[in-house]
């Protein structure tokens, strides 16, 4: 039984696919904070912004097979076969609670490629064509590799020093969001001086805040 939280087709609005049409799913439930603001300050991660409570979102739902979440995933990509190829990202709450290879193999047999936004402390399934790991404070991480970091910044318990020698393809730092149109304030300058001397890293803004994309 798969639980989606939401569904919706969008433009990808950070890290190194940041433009991309993109189908999302995403999944109800995270192992770093149960969603409910009475945790937060427990939390593991206490900085989220995200609704992933229920699945009572924007197309969401409960479905028992991969089958029909594929299905239901695929009607939200537009009707233009061969133009583009069509790219799903899993995301959360933690997609890797719920994200199999049955769901990946009924993506691909879907045309999809399929991309996952997790917070690294879950193993993989196999699969996957761009995956994404955004670290969360002193959580230990069960990947170590992949094709993007994205490591929301500035946080006091993981400093980017921790992750230059993983093997990732790409490595940015996101400015903790502190405005409505994701500029992030003093987060915004730190996060500029840290990649202007540490040119390993790239900035990545929150586009979909700044130009209003839902």
């Amino acid at each position: 039984m798969y639980h989606v939280k939401e569904a919706f087709y969008t433009l990808q609005g950070e890290g190194g696919q940041t433009g991309r049409a993109s189908v999302f799913c995403r999944f109800s439930g995270c192992n770093l904070w149960s969603g409910r603001e009475r945790d937060r300050s427990a939390a593991v991660c206490r900085f989220c912004d995200t609704d992933f409570v229920g699945t009572d979102g924007q197309n969401g739902g409960r479905f028992a097979a991969a089958a029909a979440l594929a299905d239901h995933l695929t009607r939200l990509w537009p009707d233009q076969q061969g133009v583009a190829t069509p790219y799903v990202v899993f995301t959360g709450g933690e997609p890797l609670l719920q994200l199999d290879e049955a769901l990946i193999r009924a993506m691909h047999e879907r045309g999809f490629e399929v991309a996952v936004e997790t917070n690294g402390t879950l193993p993989a399934p196999a699969g996957i064509d761009w995956l994404c790991v955004s670290p969360k404070g002193e959580a230990p991480l069960a990947i170590t590799a992949g094709d993007e970091l994205k490591l929301v910044f500035p946080q006091a318990d993981a400093p980017p020093e921790r992750f230059t020698r993983l093997d990732f393809s790409h490595f940015f730092l996101q400015p903790l969001d502190t405005t409505p149109t994701g500029g992030g304030g003093d987060s915004m300058s730190r996060a500029v001086a840290y990649c202007l001397a540490h040119p390993q890293w790239r900035l990545s803004l929150q586009t979909h805040k700044i130009t209003g994309i839902d």
